[in-house]
């Protein structure tokens, strides 16, 4: 059978657009979505899914953490940094590189240009990266200065065309536990007004504290009510009965998904992840966006990480 004759650019810009507007359902739909639009804020949406429909549209990154000990080396001959590191990930097939902020060796805009240029010459993309942050604190000098960091990391990250910032919720501490919930949403919600401005996802990671359990990290994600905001999900960070089931639960709200090797359960030793399972699970809510495999086990990565990597893309076909 051959093939149809093409449309014309031209034609097949103009054409279907006039019929669809010349109908009663077209000329309502497109003034619902220019209400839509005329309305949305950037800050702020229902507290709905992310990825509520669609086909999963799933991406590989690499983590930088992975090489954590290489990127941290004293010693010449083991020491690596962002640069080599991104070309291991070309290297081994990843769509893209998560740079965690750790091991930037400058934050002047300088370097995080070179950082950016490198990666468009090996055709990489940046997934995203990674702060070190404690939102769950009293009011004052402390606190103040964890927001202003999370906030240059948010400039920073619109530099180099990250469209993702790992950050943490904290611990409660001292503070009663609802009472470091509410301060928490009230820091990310600072910080998302921010974010909104620069096109920055925010991913509040399931990294203990007051986000232990999914049902404390979904309860911040919807208090915080932005659109920039939802979950970095890291598959072996809930150590509850059944981390599995709480990986499920907080998935349609990902933004960010950090792959680990291992899964331990409230007392229970680690063991392998089932990488099947986590990818059913993406796959089952429609996630879109990347799996950054995070090595944190305690092998070689020079030796372990292709092969984790080998095992990722097998679900990936």
């Amino acid at each position: 059978m051959q093939p149809q004759k093409s449309q014309t650019h031209e034609e097949s810009a103009r054409t279907p657009r006039r019929t669809f507007l010349k109908s009663g359902i077209g000329l309502i739909s497109a003034a619902l979505a220019a209400e839509k639009l005329n309305s949305f804020s950037p800050a702020s949406h229902a507290v709905e899914p992310i990825h509520d429909c669609g086909a999963a549209r799933i991406r590989s990154s690499l983590a930088a953490y992975s090489f954590r000990n290489q990127l941290q080396s004293k010693d010449p001959a083991e020491k690596i940094d962002l640069f080599r590191f991104m070309d291991f990930c070309v290297e081994q097939g990843c769509d893209a590189a998560e740079l965690t902020s750790y091991y930037f060796e400058s934050t002047s805009s300088d370097y995080i240009l070179q950082l950016k240029r490198h990666a468009f010459l090996l055709g990489l993309d940046i997934s995203g990266t990674a702060v070190g942050n404690n939102f769950a604190l009293p009011y004052g000098e402390t606190r103040d200065k964890q927001i202003a960091d999370v906030k240059a990391w948010i400039e920073r990250a619109a530099l180099l065309g990250a469209p993702h910032i790992r950050i943490f919720a904290g611990p409660n501490g001292s503070l009663d536990f609802d009472r470091a919930k509410s301060l928490c949403v009230e820091a990310i919600q600072e910080c998302a007004d921010y974010a909104a401005k620069y096109g920055v996802f925010l991913g509040i990671e399931n990294h203990g504290g007051i986000v232990s359990k999914s049902e404390d990290l979904i309860d911040i994600v919807k208090k915080v009510n932005s659109a920039w905001v939802g979950i970095n999900l890291d598959t072996g960070n809930f150590h509850t009965a059944d981390p599995y089931q709480d990986l499920e639960h907080c998935a349609p709200w990902a933004v960010n998904v950090q792959l680990k090797v291992e899964v331990r359960a409230a007392g229970q030793s680690s063991e392998e992840t089932d990488y099947d399972r986590i990818f059913k699970i993406l796959e089952k809510n429609h996630y879109k966006g990347y799996v950054a495999l995070e090595y944190e086990a305690s092998a070689n990565p020079w030796k372990s990480v292709p092969e984790y990597l080998q095992k990722m893309y097998q679900q990936m076909k």
